[in-house]
């Protein structure tokens, strides 16, 4: 086994993640020539011991228009201690790799993304290019603080 650097970050599991997060997204839609942003919320929620429920609401700003999106994705342990991010449907999405890109074919797209960061701050970077998409997503996520405001 090879000694684990103490100065490189630990790889986190999305039982890490736990809680509420402040989401800000960058979107750059190259196929349609336009860019803009997504504000909004994000909640990690245990939902039984080997699933992690992923809700995002918020605003996406794009042009002169601002529209309300939503997501759940569904995180679940699978053997091995391996973790797999589905879609609400149950459709797997990608596994949950830590700092490390992951993809996930779908045709006639491909899609590649990254999660890394801490247990404060976070952030997620998906890319697709193919005939029907070409966009760029980063997404930063703060932990939300639990003092009054």
């Amino acid at each position: 086994m090879l000694p684990t650097d103490p100065s490189l970050p630990s790889p986190l599991l999305p039982t890490d993640l736990l809680g509420d997060w402040t989401l800000h997204r960058r979107v750059d839609d190259r196929l349609a020539g336009a860019s803009g942003t997504v504000t909004g919320t994000t909640t990690l929620t245990l939902t039984a011991p080997d699933e992690v429920r992923w809700d995002e609401a918020g605003t996406m700003s794009l042009g002169d228009r601002e529209t309300p999106v939503s997501r759940t994705l569904l995180v679940r342990r699978a053997p091995g201690d391996r973790w797999t991010v589905r879609f609400a449907d149950g459709r797997v999405f990608h596994d949950w790799v830590w700092g490390t890109t992951v993809e996930h074919a779908c045709a006639p797209d491909d899609y590649t993304g990254v999660l890394d960061g801490d247990a404060e701050r976070w952030t997620v970077r998906w890319q697709a290019r193919g005939p029907a998409k070409d966009y760029r997503l980063d997404s930063v996520l703060e932990r939300r603080s639990t003092a009054a405001d």
